[in-house]
């Protein structure tokens, strides 16, 4: 028999994933000799044998990984056999360059699940059982490569039993880095807020209506029986969130099913490794109070326990809890016990700790299945970060893009991908931001990279345009808020050429030093023209308008109606009190105001949502518009007037204004909100159309990248989809980073990796 050998290099997702065990078993199953090992660029195999089983082994190698595997590069180099006489696992090498992508945390699987619920096993009810194929993983990890010295696990030595299915390469805990049991391992702690010892058990107390606060994968969470209307209700009032809704961990998915209507996509969400929060439609008639739990809303957000903990806060009387984050309004996550005692005193009646280290502080994701049949995501953060998106080429220097403002994310590239972040919140909070530069710091060290480029928001006046500018030892570049959200989409759909895009959001910094907010742009990663957006209207007050509906609601009636509009704003918007429609008509005088415009897409979706009734004040960003999207009887036909006409200076102007003789109409006539509601979607949606197709008929471009907080709306974004596809357009949308401002920082990155250094 002729003897060949192989040079094996696989870079991605390969590390904490059970890799290596995996290429042992497949080189014994094929009488492989050789080794593999862990380096900081990934993972290395040499193998030699016969040609046909060497052939066999790099097939499956490739095309049969690991459940959590995620395979980016395989090079195979034919060597000179050296004449192995075993295949071994050596020991992890460090090298200059660290390539290697850390895995996300991954929710216990169902291996580890049986063995926490198996009285029989010497792992029964212990909170931090995992293996190879789930558990902590970029919560806990220090530096690459991913061993237990560079984890918070450090400090928590392997009993023998542990170490013994840690050294066997045939054991699925074979080098699973935070393997621990009851002997060896962390271990959770109950105590009052005072910070005493409680002897009973935590399932007892969440049974009795207390509030527990949990320390889990990535944060403290506020727990609690969701079926218990007045300690749902002590909760909100504890924690002053008026109506902002509250996610729920179901105990299983048949638990999650007697709440909401869950098809099969949103159930592979549910139950798949990253165990997001999943934005379902609730059952009608409701078990819950939904006044208490999600207010004004006709959807759930969903998840079930990723951690043995979080199985074990529940018995056959407990089945579903309020699991919401701990922190303090816009404050950063809390993720040390004596924090959690200082700050949650007030709120939790109890404490759940553990003395494992969270040293990256992540957030529960938020997703939804859309109206389309694709994965969105409203927050990319726990079992998604910090795993990679390809970009659309490979440049050889790195981009550090800072992101936004709000719902902030930042983007670090490397060869070919873009790293994103976990979701920080707004940087306006001082320990946001501090949090936000210790990120920075981690991922660049993670990584191994030194950005070469800064990428950031237009904004003058943002926390990261500040920082940028503090930034001056390399080349920085500001990037228009509606552009980066163009690129966003671009970029994870692997586009090159240039493209349409609409793009709807509440507020970005234009170039023209208006308020943008519904624009339709045609660009690519080199630049971009503005082709034409939603009329301009005063926007006196500013971010004010964010919170307050109904004074763009007097805004618009105002514009639309004249002195009638007056008079509806007195009728129909009661939180406008005398003095402040006479400050605002004041400051709205001649010619409809000469200060701050706005083109808003989400300002008008507050003002309609206000004019109806639903929503008069934003509690919580976007809740007019939530609230708005609720109401709508999709099977109601019709929609109101609008025009779309290219302006002198060579702009296309989408006119919402003829819509509100409309609605004031069919309000004063009591018209149902809903069938009102649904009028506007497709106002919007035919509208946005119009708008497009005459944009294509110039351009002759017929791609359209639809992007922006706006496009949360499952109603429009399907509407809309749908009337382009009609109308022959080709349609992209964002399904790998959120549409909102949680995306930008990879559109900045993208397009500050078009540099010429």
């Amino acid at each position: 028999m002729q003897l060949k050998s192989y040079h094996i290099k696989i870079t991605g997702i390969v590390q904490g994933v059970g890799f290596r065990p995996h290429v042992y078993r497949l080189a014994v199953e094929h009488s492989l000799k050789g080794w593999v090992l862990n380096a900081s660029t990934g993972v290395y195999i040499q193998v030699e044998g016969n040609e046909a089983n060497l052939k066999e082994f790099a097939r499956r190698l490739v095309e049969e990984p690991p459940p959590l595997a995620l395979i980016r590069t395989c090079e195979i180099n034919e060597m000179e056999p050296v004449g192995f006489t075993e295949f071994i696992i050596r020991e992890s090498e460090e090298e200059a360059a660290k390539t290697t992508m850390i895995s996300p945390d991954i929710a216990i699987c169902e291996d580890c699940k049986r063995e926490v619920l198996d009285p029989r096993d010497r792992r029964f009810g212990y909170p931090f059982t995992n293996c190879t194929n789930c558990g902590p993983r970029f919560t806990i990890i220090k530096d690459v490569p991913y061993d237990r010295v560079q984890t918070t696990m450090a400090e928590f030595p392997m009993c023998s039993d542990c170490q013994q299915e840690y050294d066997d390469p045939r054991h699925r805990r074979f080098h699973a880095q935070p393997n621990a049991c009851p002997v060896c391992g962390p271990g959770v702690t109950l105590v009052d807020a005072q910070g005493k010892k409680v002897d009973k058990s935590a399932v007892d107390l969440l049974r009795e209506g207390h509030i527990l606060a949990v320390k889990g994968l990535g944060a403290f969470h506020l727990a609690c029986d969701a079926t218990r209307t007045q300690t749902v209700k002590l909760l909100r009032d504890r924690k002053r969130r008026d109506v902002k809704p509250f996610a729920v961990m179901a105990r299983d998915p048949e638990c999650a099913a007697r709440y909401a209507e869950i098809s099969e996509l949103e159930q592979r969400w549910l139950t798949s490794p990253q165990a997001p929060i999943v934005i379902l439609k609730v059952k009608q008639p409701e078990i819950l109070s939904a006044t208490i739990i999600h207010p004004g809303l006709d959807t759930l957000g969903i998840m079930l326990p990723y951690t043995p903990l979080h199985y074990l806060l529940f018995d056959e009387g407990l089945d579903l809890l309020v699991m919401t984050s701990a922190n303090i309004s816009d404050e950063p996550l809390i993720t040390d016990n004596q924090e959690a005692l200082e700050k949650l005193g007030g709120i939790a009646d109890y404490f759940l700790m553990h003395n494992r280290e969270i040293y990256n502080p992540c957030d529960d994701s938020v997703m939804r299945v859309s109206s389309l049949g694709t994965p969105q995501l409203l927050r990319r953060a726990r079992g998604f970060v910090p795993r990679g998106v390809p970009l659309p080429d490979k440049k050889t220097f790195s981009v550090l893009a800072l992101g936004g403002e709000m719902k902030n994310t930042f983007c670090l590239t490397r060869e070919g991908e873009a790293y994103l972040s976990q979701h920080w919140g707004d940087l306006n909070h001082y320990r946001n931001y501090r949090n936000y530069l210790e990120g920075i710091e981690r991922f660049k060290k993670m990584l191994d990279v030194n950005p070469q480029v800064i990428a950031h928001d237009l904004h003058p006046d943002y926390q990261t345009t500040r920082l940028a500018r503090e930034m001056s030892d390399m080349p920085r570049i500001a990037v228009q808020h509606h552009y980066a959200h163009l690129a966003a989409v671009m970029a994870e759909n692997g586009l090159k050429e240039k493209v349409l895009g609409l793009v709807c959001d509440g507020t970005g910094w234009g170039s023209d030093g208006a308020v943008w907010g519904c624009e339709i742009l045609q660009g690519d990663y080199h630049g971009f023209e503005r082709l034409g957006h939603l009329q301009y209207l005063p926007y006196p007050g500013g971010d004010l308008n964010a919170r307050k509906p109904y004074r763009m609601a007097m805004v618009y009636l105002l514009a639309a109606l004249g002195e009638s509009g007056v008079d509806a704003a007195r009728q129909y918007l009661p939180n406008l009190s005398d003095e402040e429609r006479q400050i605002l008509m004041q400051s709205l005088s001649g010619k409809m105001g000469q200060g701050l415009q706005t083109s808003s897409c989400g300002r008008l979706f507050d003002a309609v949502a206000a004019f109806l009734g639903i929503c008069q004040v934003n509690r919580y960003e976007g809740q007019a518009a939530a609230e708005l999207e609720a109401q709508v009887d999709a099977n109601c036909p019709g929609h109101y007037n609008y025009g779309v006409e290219w302006d002198r200076e060579g702009q296309l102007i989408m006119n919402i204004l003829p819509m509100w003789e409309e609605l004031l109409t069919e309000r004063c006539q009591g018209v149902p909100g809903e069938k009102m509601a649904a009028r506007f979607h497709r106002t919007l949606t035919m509208m946005f159309a119009d708008a497009l197709l005459m944009a294509a008929k110039k351009t002759g471009g017929r791609q359209v990248a639809l992007s922006g907080g706006v496009f949360h709306n499952q109603v429009l974004l399907y509407w809309l989809s749908t009337e382009l596809k009609r109308r022959g357009f080709k349609v992209y949308h964002h399904q790998m980073v959120p549409p909102g401002d949680g995306g930008i920082s990879l559109g900045q990155a993208v397009i500050a990796s078009e540099v010429d250094l």
